[in-house]
This record gives structure tokens, sequence and C-alpha cells, in this order.
């Protein structure tokens, strides 16, 4: 039984510095994700966007971001284990890290061990928040987007963006400039992104930001060729024709097994206190997929999350040793 110091679940940014801190620690460190690449929802739906709220990049594509993290993480050298989903984990022993340890089955029927566990998987499993009107499902991928991958191919298209959070913002920021037209539509006038986007959105002369505005029907056969939308206050309908609608409505989450391990979760999030530790012992959180008091879902917090879990990782497997060791200048 080959039983490592540090398991962390999750291959996005909060799991990938949760391995180089853990790195930087010495501990013997494996690493396991679901999707069959690291990065988490930066590589699998947000390649192409740009991150701007990230120390030290005033902005950054999300895949560079990702390469940045795995070359922090990697020189240490983790064991990585992709395409594998974890479905349960137990404590066998009791609650000291000389005493006990805890064992990690995945869907592929593998074994798992570990003296302390970093749960990082985001915010689980999701999928997209869609609406119900017809033809949706039926003209998805045929000019109806959840994500964009390729922000090439929506280039000198009519496009339509729909929602009023960062996601929304910043897309019509990136490919209005690019579009023939981009109109914007959110329900109220109230929004879920930072000031500084929303600004520089309706300064932009190639983005119609419209308030108050819902999406009614689709239009087209072999592909997406008009929306219907409707003012919300006064219930006028107005038909613009466009070659690809954008929904960025958020998403569904969903613990899955997680939910059956035995931790407390409050509100579809993992509880922890101020060392990032959950209820059981040896297993510390970090990243969206966690909550405390006072909690902002930032990759920025993950990082450092992920930093506080492994630092008082190494205290529970030596108690000896310091949660702050000092700065990592200080070690070279």
């Amino acid at each position: 039984m080959d039983i490592y110091d540090f398991t962390i679940i999750g291959g996005g940014p909060t799991g990938l510095f949760g391995a180089f801190y853990s790195g930087l620690r010495e501990m013997r460190t494996k690493l396991i994700d679901s999707m069959p690449q690291l990065g988490g929802q930066l590589s699998a739906l947000y390649p192409e966007k740009y991150i701007y709220d990230v120390g030290g990049f005033p902005k950054v594509l999300a895949k560079d971001l990702v390469a940045q993290f795995a070359d922090q993480a990697l020189q240490y050298s983790p064991t990585v284990c992709l395409s594998e989903k974890v479905v349960k984990l137990e404590r066998v022993g009791d609650d000291t890290a000389a005493g006990g340890h805890l064992i990690l089955t995945t869907d592929k029927g593998k074994s798992h061990y570990s003296r302390t566990v970093l749960l990082a998987a985001g915010v689980g499993a999701f999928l997209p928040r869609k609406m119900d009107i017809p033809d949706l499902d039926r003209l998805e991928g045929l000019g109806v987007h959840y994500f964009v991958t390729d922000p090439a191919a929506l280039a000198g298209k009519r496009l339509v963006i729909v929602g009023g959070g960062d996601s929304a913002f910043d897309w019509a920021m990136a490919l209005g400039p690019q579009a023939v037209s981009c109109l914007q539509l959110h329900r109220t006038d109230r929004f879920r992104a930072h000031e500084d986007t929303i600004k520089k959105v309706r300064e932009l002369d190639s983005v119609e930001l419209r308030t108050f505005f819902e999406l009614k029907a689709l239009h087209g056969e072999e592909h997406l060729e008009a929306v219907t939308i409707f003012d919300n206050r006064t219930g006028e309908e107005q038909r613009v024709e466009c070659d690809a609608l954008l929904l960025n409505l958020g998403f569904l989450t969903n613990l899955g097994p997680i939910k059956e391990w035995g931790l407390e979760i409050e509100k579809n999030t993992i509880r922890v206190d101020s060392t990032m530790r959950t209820n059981i012992a040896g297993v510390y959180s970090a990243g969206d997929i966690c909550s405390y008091i006072g909690k902002l879902k930032l990759i920025a917090t993950g990082v450092g999350e992920a930093g506080t879990a492994a630092n008082f990782a190494k205290t529970y497997l030596d108690p000896g040793s310091k949660a702050f060791p000092g700065h990592s200048s200080d070690m070279r």
C-alpha cells in the first residue's frame, strides 16, 4: 500500500497551486482530476477567455494562465492521475496522521491512499443553466452556444449575448469588436459583473447593451437565423436577425458523490475553518467548493486557500513543523 502525504482532488488553478505549495513543503503529492487535461473549468470551458482579476497579469488568456500554474506545480513532480473521478472517500484508523489514513476510490475502480487530502474540485459537476424556450435544444451547436472555445469562429457574425454576469460582459468586450453586430441583453438593470467591466462595455460602439430585455423565441431550420426578444416592462416584441446566440446564464452545480462522504455541507459547498480544515481529520478544502464567512469566489482567493491548506496539512503530518516556514524567496 503506497500512502502519499497530500492528495489533491481537482486540477484547476487552486489544485495546481496546492501541488506547488505541497512541493515547497516537501510533501509527497498526488493530484487526481476527472478531466483528461489539467486546468479545470479554464481549460474545459474558457481557454480563449481573458482573465483580468489575478495578480501580476493585467489580462491573460485562461489557457496561458493554466500553463503557468501547471509549470509551477509540476516542477516538484507530483503524481498526476487524469480522467479519474473520485467517488468515495473514507478514513481508516484514528484521527492522527500516524495512526490513520484516507482511502480514495475512483470510478475506475482504483484506490488511492493518503494521509491528507485537499478537495479543490471547483464547484463539482456543472451544467450550463438553460432557458425554457422552444427549439433551444435543437439549435445547440447550430448557432446556440454556452461556451466559447474558439473566438475566431464568432468573428464576423451577428451576435446576441444573454446575461448580466462577468462572463457575459467579458465576452461582449472580447467578441463585440470582431462581430458585425453585438447585442447584449439582460432582464434587469442590475448586474453581477465588475463595475469596471460594465463601464468598458458601455463605452464600446460595437456593443449595444439593452436592459429589461429577454429572449422569447429562436428562429431557423438548419441553423440559427434570428431571435425574438421582448421588453419585460411593456411586453413589446422585436425580431433580431443573428447568426450566433451566446447564453451566459451561469451553471447548475452538483457536488455529486462528495455529498455522501460525511463532510459538513452548507448550500452545496463544504464548510471549512480558518485553516481550510473540514470536519474530517486530515481533509482540507479550497477554492469554489468550500465556504466560510466572508468567502469570495475568486481564483486569487482559491490559490491563497490552497497555500493555507498545504501548510496546515504539513503541521498535521508533522506537529513539529511550522505552519508558516517563511517566504519562498527565503528558501532558495
